[in-house]
């Protein structure tokens, strides 16, 4: 536990040049937060006890601004930059050493039960306010831009600048 709450804080320190410090990453960030309180969540999910888990994703979001549904699957060293609306659904999956801004919705396309929100693989950066719906693959290294909407998988190593 430890050691997943150090790799947090180093993953803050190495991509936010605003980070002055461990201490201060610790205390004061709320995509921090988030992701802990996430992994709580995520296991009471898993272990059936979803009204708990909910009710608790609630009040994560009611205090960070960041909306992650219990059932999401997410990787280590995952940052969230400024997370106010970053909204990530119940099947969506993000990879580890992704890197999140604000506003960014993981979201689904469709009420059909099964897997309807995207996957982000390892070492994906989404820009501020990009959408990217549905049961889609974002390709490992890529990079979405700001404010794109996202609803075709995109390959690894790519960066996407305009709406797709």
């Amino acid at each position: 536990m430890f050691g997943r709450i150090s790799e947090d804080l180093n993953a803050v320190l190495e991509r936010d040049p605003a980070a002055r410090n461990r201490l201060e990453v610790f205390l004061i960030y709320p995509g921090v937060h988030a992701l802990w309180e996430h992994r709580v969540q995520h296991w009471l999910w898993n272990h059936k006890f979803k009204l708990i888990a909910r009710i608790l994703a609630q009040l994560t979001t009611s205090r960070t601004g960041i909306e992650i549904h219990p059932g999401a699957t997410i990787g280590r060293r995952v940052f969230i930059d400024h997370g106010v609306g970053v909204v990530i659904g119940e099947t969506a999956i993000v990879g580890d050493d992704v890197t999140i801004y604000h506003g960014v919705t993981l979201g689904a396309v469709s009420g059909d039960k099964g897997k309807r929100h995207p996957t982000i693989e390892d070492g994906v950066r989404l820009g501020a306010g990009s959408k990217v719906l549905g049961n889609i693959t974002i390709g490992s290294m890529s990079t979405i831009g700001a404010n794109q909407v996202i609803t075709k998988s995109v390959s690894k190593n790519k960066h996407v600048d305009y709406n797709i």
